[in-house]
């Protein structure tokens, strides 16, 4: 391919659209490095997932002479030791191998004498595009001189689109297929798939027949194939879900959103990275922050976006959860009442669920009665 600097490219590939953030997702998912210009600047950054000794040997000699820097997130930033409120860069070595590299974002602490600085506008965009491939929240970043090209030729990102993705990602949202699906309890349901400009898609599953005249019950449930699928007991996932569908059915009908954000929106390979932190004494919320993302990166425009899809505008929510009565409200749903939807408790899910009430603030009654009780 012709080799092509930063304003070919950006001219080629329309950078200042979500067209590119796409493309920008897609490198990093395949581990690719991309030009992420704004503010004055241009980087040129490499995803910190699924780094190996060849990766880091190529983008270190395509960032010559220049040292690339580690940037992370204002979270792990604080989780390292550092008042940060803003993504940071960190100065590493040259001789620094990807295993050390790989550590320093994933481990819990470190011993190393850091040496850091904020990031910059564009370095914060590519720490967003990274969360978005749902990778680990952590690039390898260097500043290139402008004009620079590259052989073969590197997509180019506009920071600032990068900001602006989530919000016209919903905008592209698209009602894909239907069909009636009937399930082992004996329960009619639609299910209607959703499908994003990321590439993920969300079903809506119709239980029932509900009245969209009088508000509809509804249920949002973030994916979780550990626990809907397998019956993990280290959350309360998939019983939630099978409370959800025969609540309602028991109430005539119902919507259940069943949305693509596994792990709180960190997908499952971070999902099993929280897992391994928690095995080691660190509950849910800590277990996210440590990895350098926020206690839950689930955000619910596109719950509103599929209901307001699905002409459904006044609901009753199934959730514990006050994100969700917030999320949704501010986007426009109209939300009549709340109705709880506890589950079983067990030895294995039940730190899990104590984190859930006293950090995240869920609304679990029985929960807290019995820590109250049993301190």
């Amino acid at each position: 391919m012709t080799a092509v600097g930063t304003d070919a490219t950006s001219a080629l590939f329309g950078t200042r659209g979500h067209t590119s953030v796409s493309r920008g997702i897609a490198e990093f998912q395949c581990r690719r490095p991309v030009l992420i210009s704004g503010a004055g600047e241009t980087i040129f950054a490499l995803p910190v997932e699924g780094l190996d000794a060849e990766r880091l040997a190529e983008f270190r000699a395509l960032c010559a002479p220049v040292v690339p820097q580690l940037i992370v997130t204002a979270r792990r930033a604080v989780a390292l030791g550092l008042d940060a409120t803003e993504p940071m860069s960190l100065r590493i070595s040259a001789g620094e191998d990807a295993k050390a590299i790989l550590d320093f974002v994933t481990n819990a602490t470190t011993d190393r004498v850091l040496d850091a600085s904020p990031a910059g506008f564009p370095a914060a965009a590519a720490i967003q595009l990274v969360k978005l491939a749902q990778g680990l929240p952590a690039v390898l970043a260097a500043k290139i001189t402008p004009g620079r090209s590259f052989e073969p030729s590197v997509i180019t990102v506009d920071a600032g689109a990068v900001s602006r993705f989530a919000h016209d990602a919903l905008q592209s949202l698209t009602m894909a297929s239907e069909a009636t699906v009937p399930l082992n309890s004996g329960t009619k349901t639609r299910f209607v798939v959703f499908n994003d400009a990321i590439g993920d898609s969300s079903v809506a599953i119709i239980v029932g027949k509900p009245d969209f005249a009088k508000p509809v019950p509804v249920r949002l449930h973030s994916a979780c194939l550990t626990g809907d699928v397998f019956g993990s007991r280290r959350c309360d996932c998939g019983d939630q879900l099978r409370l959800a569908v025969t609540r309602l059915k028991e109430l005539g009908g119902g919507i259940i959103l069943y949305l693509a954000q596994e792990g709180r929106g960190l997908g499952l390979a971070n999902k099993m990275r929280t897992y391994q932190l928690q095995d080691h004494g660190f509950d849910t919320v800590d277990a996210n922050t440590t990895l350098g993302f926020d206690d839950d990166e689930r955000d619910y425009g596109i719950a509103a976006r599929m209901l307001q899809m699905l002409h459904c505008t006044r609901i009753v929510l199934l959730t514990n959860n006050p994100a969700k009565l917030d999320g949704l409200a501010k986007a426009g749903i109209e939300i009549a009442s709340r109705m709880p939807l506890e589950a079983p408790i067990n030895p294995d899910n039940r730190r899990y669920m104590a984190a859930k009430a006293t950090r995240a603030g869920h609304r679990l009654d029985q929960l807290v009665a019995s820590l109250s009780e049993h301190p």
